[in-house]
């Protein structure tokens, strides 16, 4: 295990946020341990994207869906 700085995706509703936050990263199967503090941030971070409290998020650009 080696720490890492790494980013993560999270998702809210349909807003996501990319997150960047320290790691704890498996060198053999890049499995990623987080603390309970990131833990705890990403799941606040979740709740105000669901409920599209997103004033203090810098916008990063546009997401599309479509269908194959």
């Amino acid at each position: 295990m080696v720490e890492k700085e790494v980013e993560k995706l999270l998702r809210g509703g349909v807003n996501i946020a990319a997150v960047t936050a320290r790691a704890e990263v498996c060198l053999h199967c890049g499995e990623r341990l987080y603390s309970a503090d990131t833990v705890s941030r990403f799941q606040q971070i979740r709740a105000k994207l669901s409920c599209h409290e997103v004033a203090d998020l810098k916008p990063m650009g546009q997401s599309f869906q479509t269908a194959v």
